[in-house]
């Protein structure tokens, strides 16, 4: 099992920046991708950006350039970190944490609990 914890977000004005966070324990060696989706009210959940267990990132056309994707591996943890910078206000959503795992059974997708972002205008 992977447990997933966010933290981060909050309110910010257009132009501004945040940092959200995703540290992922338990059988994280299962794991070989992590990424952040993001859904607006109204709207299906969408990929923001993910990387891979190697450090190969990908990002939505959308986000491209103003957001990083990084990650950290330390004290049995790995942690997800997603730098959003000149954020506009339709980057407004809940960002969801998501771990891609290879189990047993098969793969499997975690999820966090999701944090709120929200820019104003």
């Amino acid at each position: 099992q992977v447990q997933l914890v966010e933290s981060g977000g909050g309110l910010v004005q257009a132009g501004g920046s945040l940092r959200v966070s995703c540290a992922a324990s338990g059988t994280i060696f299962s794991i070989n991708a992590m990424g952040w989706y993001r859904q607006a009210p109204g709207k299906q959940r969408e990929l923001v950006a993910s990387i891979t267990s190697s450090g190969s990132t990908n990002y939505a056309d959308s986000v491209k350039g103003r957001f990083t994707i990084s990650k950290n591996n330390a004290n049995a943890k790995i942690t997800a970190y997603l730098q959003m910078n000149t954020l506009k206000p339709e980057d407004t959503a809940v960002y969801y944490c998501n771990a891609k795992a290879l189990k047993a059974s098969g793969p499997f997708d975690y999820w966090g609990q999701g944090t709120q972002v929200t820019v104003s205008s």
